[in-house]
């Protein structure tokens, strides 16, 4: 295991991590993708996205990457060719992309990722979304924050869930990847010290409860701007609940449901830190939490925040049609997870979507819901 990996992202302390193998590609899982491809002859075209957790590309990071004699796209190892096989990636930017700022105060860690190499890593794993609606994209200030949206946007990548406006900040975001025209709206409930106001830029805090007022107000007048653009996928893009948590609560679950009945068609949830299970709700899909996908932590114990998914949805002419699970490891980067690990990870998520009646395919190290 790196030595950078020995910082344990948790409140009580560290955790020292030491001894782990660099996982062994699982030679099941192929990478001979053909996005956008009239497969049968039929006329059909599909496009597959990949959704992934959090995205932290700062701390130790830099140190590892963001040397001149590096390059950034090593941050994905082994999986960097199934990423470019994708017609693009969503992720959750757990970081501000910045040089400038300060520290936060009150706060007890602080993810800043330099834009002159993270940016090129993110291009380079095909990123097309980043939300920045969490707990840490304020890291090191409004200042910070701005630097953040104009390297992404420079770069072609789009964002929502922040800003120097609320309106800004709650706007949703539109894109195109293959055939697909994406739109997104993005929130947070954590953390309230972030949340922008009409003095100052911040985040898109809400309340995740249905029966709130001004979530109902907030939250459905963006779905509702969304829809107006009308997309073939409205994605809402969430960073809710705790973290360290496997099963999200009754109460996120209802918040999910309620996106759907207004008009979501996939819920892309992230913040748990672990992977949570994949719901078929109503019309639409909900990822109840995406894990983690690069970052520098230390490994929670047996939750295992090392081992996550990149969830491949693919859409046929527009309409969800599967959902494919890649299993991934990580460690200072990402790399196909071991056979040890991608076994763990197909009894974790069945078990983590028993309560939604959830039914996993298998297929090669990983797994695939059929829509």
């Amino acid at each position: 295991m790196s030595r950078y990996r020995r910082t344990f992202l948790a409140a009580a302390g560290a955790v020292a991590v030491a001894g782990c193998a660099v996982p062994r590609a699982d030679p099941t899982v192929t990478d001979d993708r053909d996005s956008t491809a009239d497969r049968d002859g039929s006329g059909r075209t599909e496009t597959t996205i990949g959704f992934a957790g959090d995205t932290m590309v700062g701390r130790e990071l830099n140190r590892q990457y963001g040397r001149s004699d590096v390059d950034p796209a090593a941050i994905w190892g082994d999986l960097h060719p199934r990423l470019e096989s994708l017609d693009g990636v969503c992720c959750n930017l757990e970081c501000c992309l910045s040089t400038r700022g300060e520290p936060a105060p009150g706060r007890t860690y602080h993810f800043r990722g330099d834009p002159e190499w993270a940016v090129p890593a993110l291009s380079a794993g095909n990123v097309r979304f980043a939300s920045l609606a969490n707990n840490h994209a304020m890291d090191f200030g409004s200042v910070a924050l701005t630097d953040t949206i104009d390297a992404l946007t420079e770069a072609g990548i789009a964002v929502a869930g922040a800003g120097e406006t609320p309106a800004a900040a709650r706007a949703p975001t539109t894109f195109s990847v293959g055939d697909v025209d994406v739109a997104v709206v993005s929130f947070a409930d954590r953390y309230v010290g972030y949340a922008v106001t009409d003095d100052g830029p911040g985040i898109a805090h809400i309340a995740p409860d249905p029966s709130d007022a001004e979530t109902r107000r907030v939250v459905g007048d963006a779905i509702e701007r969304a829809k107006a653009t009308d997309p073939d996928l409205l994605v809402a893009s969430v960073h809710l609940g705790p973290n360290w948590v496997e099963r999200p609560s009754e109460r996120l679950v209802a918040f999910n449901h309620w996106l759907v009945d207004r008009g979501v068609d996939l819920v892309h949830g992230h913040s748990a830190h672990v992977v949570q299970g994949i719901e078929r709700y109503g019309d639409g899909v909900v990822l109840h939490d995406t894990g983690d996908f690069v970052d520098d932590f230390g490994v929670k114990g047996d939750l295992r925040n090392d081992r996550s998914y990149l969830f491949e949805v693919t859409l046929e002419d527009g309409d969800l049609r599967e959902i494919r699970l890649v299993p991934i490891g990580i460690d200072d980067g990402v790399s196909r997870a071991s056979e040890e690990a991608a076994a763990w990870l197909r009894e974790t998520m069945r078990a983590r979507s028993a309560p939604f009646e959830t039914t996993y395919e298998r297929d090669g190290g990983g797994l695939v819901v059929p829509l």
